[in-house]
């Protein structure tokens, strides 16, 4: 898909505007659904590397499934900068070039954005939001007592005399915390201060060498002296790490996300924060007017474009690189926090699945899959990671799914579960099945997977015995591909197709190995409810050769074991 850029943005827009924006015309419909965004045009070259890489990571809010850029003396020299002249390559539309569709970007009409609770596309230019507050305030809240039942919502008093007051303001993480970004607030906070209110100010460089520059340039020191407060290089306020909002505070971020269980948020326990996304120009100049939510096309400042100098020495002083120079004398160091993954064992001639969550919300985001912040402590130890599995969402999950993985373990042992042999008998002679049919959790949800590409989302169903999902579609190929790999059967139904079955029902696929290896897209199945059997068409479209191999082998770790010799 081409995305096609024109023209140069305006004093005070910075990539978060033009990110926002393009999620906000892109999301809902699916027009990029799985797509590679292209960005050509000739309004590239008016964009610095930092304003590109900040659009860039903002693509996966679209749902598109990757993005490339055409490449330019801008890039060359990006590349330079950071000691790797050889690996730029240039790369650009040949004469004639035809895409399925087209996007068009108009850089010098992007106004200031910002994104409401709870996503990207939710937006609006900061204008038309403060000019429309009350009415989308109402709106949001109106939301949030809708899907959390245990929260008590109160935005409307953000409005005072007639503006909207933010109690945080946070440049952060891969979008937000980029050498370009925290100059130009630098800029805007220079000679002003944040107050001495209620509202707080953060900023997060990316790196220790970006770090570095920005003390060198005096932009450090520029933060400062307005009161903000520069924090360590750490990504932690994405994932409620850090800067953790309080309960319904208004938090302006330039991060990646807002879902509702973002950023420490925990509606299901009560506790709820509302996050907007804005860009940190736009935020600076909030802080610079003591949390008055402000678009910084409205702000006079100086935006000197600095030349970023990387200082690798920060990192050849501290960090080993033992790359090439093994020493098999030196013992790994283990913690008790680091464990092995389980046994996963290959796909069986039949499946029954138990029916262990059952979602009907629109979307199913992968923080509500397997939530961040506390989550982080654990993921180098796969069974306590997955002790958090849609803890959020359906926390009775983790629970039912151990009992089927339980079952499914005395199965192979050659015992016969009555559970298991109860449902076999509902659709044929238990005895004959059961050595050949296995047992697993299932999750039914509308369309899930939206958000990120962290693959927890699907191993942390799969180490606790989940063997399928089931859907109408996937809200991205990543998150499909990453159930396929983890030996997850990504099972979808017609969109015509009423799913109206409860947990504790089961699913029985006859035959599914060999669908699998035949590549059967069309596979029917019987759903066991207690008082009835009825039939139900599941459907595994367009496998590649691979991705059946991969399922037939239980997962990509037993995909790799079976090829090691390849």
């Amino acid at each position: 898909m081409l995305v096609y850029l024109t023209g140069k943005p305006r004093h005070g827009v910075g990539p978060h505007d033009v990110a926002i924006a393009l999620v906000k015309a892109t999301f809902e419909s699916g027009f990029v659904k799985n797509k590679v965004l292209e960005f050509v045009g000739p309004g590239v070259k008016n964009l610095p590397a930092d304003f590109r890489n900040g659009i860039d990571v903002m693509t996966t809010e679209t749902t598109c499934l990757s993005s490339i850029w055409e490449t330019d003396e801008v890039i060359e020299d990006y590349y330079k900068t950071y000691g790797r002249p050889e690996a730029y390559e240039k790369l650009a539309p040949k004469g004639v070039a035809y895409y399925d569709s087209m996007i068009t970007i108009e850089l010098d009409k992007v106004e200031s954005m910002i994104a409401l609770p709870f996503h990207p596309s939710n937006a609006y230019t900061i204008k038309e939001f403060l000019a429309n507050a009350e009415e989308i305030l109402k709106g949001v809240q109106a939301e949030a007592e809708k899907k959390f039942k245990k929260v008590s919502v109160n935005l409307l008093d953000k409005i005072v005399d007639g503006k909207v007051i933010a109690d945080q303001g946070v440049i952060a993480g891969c979008s937000g915390g980029l050498f370009d970004n925290i100059v130009e607030a630098a800029a805007i906070m220079d000679g002003h201060d944040v107050g001495d209110g209620y509202f707080g100010f953060s900023v997060y460089p990316t790196s220790v060498p970006t770090s570095l520059e920005l003390t060198r340039i005096g932009a450090t020191e520029k933060l400062l002296e307005s009161g903000a407060i520069i924090k360590p290089s750490f990504c932690g306020p994405c994932f409620g790490a850090g800067d953790v909002p309080a309960n319904n505070g208004l938090s302006l971020r330039h991060t990646t996300r807002n879902f509702p269980n973002r950023e420490g948020s925990k509606p299901g326990e009560g506790q709820i924060s509302f996050v907007c996304l804005m860009d940190s120009r736009s935020i600076a100049a909030t802080a610079r007017n003591h949390g008055v939510i402000t678009p910084a096309t409205d702000i006079d400042y100086d935006d000197t474009h600095y030349e970023y100098h990387f200082d690798k020495s920060v990192y050849d002083k501290r960090v080993y690189n033992g790359f090439g120079k093994p020493d098999p004398t030196v013992e790994l160091k283990l913690g008790p926090n680091i464990t092995d993954w389980p046994e996963m064992f290959p796909l069986t001639e039949n499946a029954l699945f138990e029916l262990d969550a059952v979602i009907h919300d629109p979307v199913t985001t992968t923080d509500e899959l397997i939530p961040s912040g506390e989550t982080s402590s654990y993921r180098s130890n796969p069974l306590r990671l997955a002790e958090f599995a849609l803890s959020r969402r359906v926390p009775e999950y983790v629970g039912r799914s151990k009992q089927v993985m339980a079952m499914d373990f005395e199965r192979r042992e050659g015992k016969k579960p009555e559970r298991i042999m109860n449902a076999l008998n509902k659709v044929g002679n238990a005895d004959e099945l059961i050595a050949k049919t296995g047992f697993g959790s299932c999750v039914f949800a509308n369309k899930p997977g939206d958000g990120s590409a962290r693959e927890q989302a699907a191993s942390c169903q799969r180490v606790l015995g989940g063997f399928a999902n089931i859907c109408y579609e996937y809200a991205t190929k990543r998150y499909r591909s990453n159930c396929i790999n983890w030996g997850i059967l990504p099972f979808t139904i017609a969109p015509e197709t009423e799913f109206n079955y409860e947990c504790g029902d089961f699913v029985f696929v006859p035959g599914v190995r060999e669908a699998v290896e035949k590549g059967i897209e069309e596979i029917p199945a019987k759903v066991i409810t207690k008082d009835a059997v009825k039939d139900i068409t599941l459907y595994i479209k367009g496998l590649t050769k691979d991705e059946k191999e991969i399922l037939l082998e239980g997962n990509l770790m037993n995909y790799y074991k079976a090829h090691m010799e390849d």
